[in-house]
């Protein structure tokens, strides 16, 4: 969380930087662009560790069961990556307009 709050006092003092070059445009795009990505990746692994998770357990406590838990899991990990994939493309089209 220190990291955190440090990263974002730090784009905070650069943001008047950016203003006074008339380029806050850019650093907005770059900005979103990061936040894109960034956020895409930490949603899509806490869903994969949660998906992962319950699945594991699922088959711990009933073995016989996991040929009937394995394919769903897999379906719904695709899905969960899809949506990775989303935010890496948004974060691409973002900085092409840089």
């Amino acid at each position: 969380m220190k990291k955190l709050m440090l990263i974002l006092v730090m784009m905070a003092a650069a943001a008047p930087l950016y203003a006074a070059q008339g380029e806050l445009a850019t650093f907005g795009i770059a900005l979103g662009a990061g936040l894109a990505i960034s956020l895409a990746a930490l949603g899509g692994g806490i869903g994969q560790g949660i998906a992962m998770r319950g699945a594991l357990e699922g088959i711990a406590r009933n073995p016989n069961a996991s040929d009937k838990i394995f394919t769903p899991m897999i379906i719904g990990l695709a899905l969960i990556e899809s949506l990775v994939i989303y935010g890496l493309v948004i974060a691409f089209i973002l900085q092409g307009k840089i």
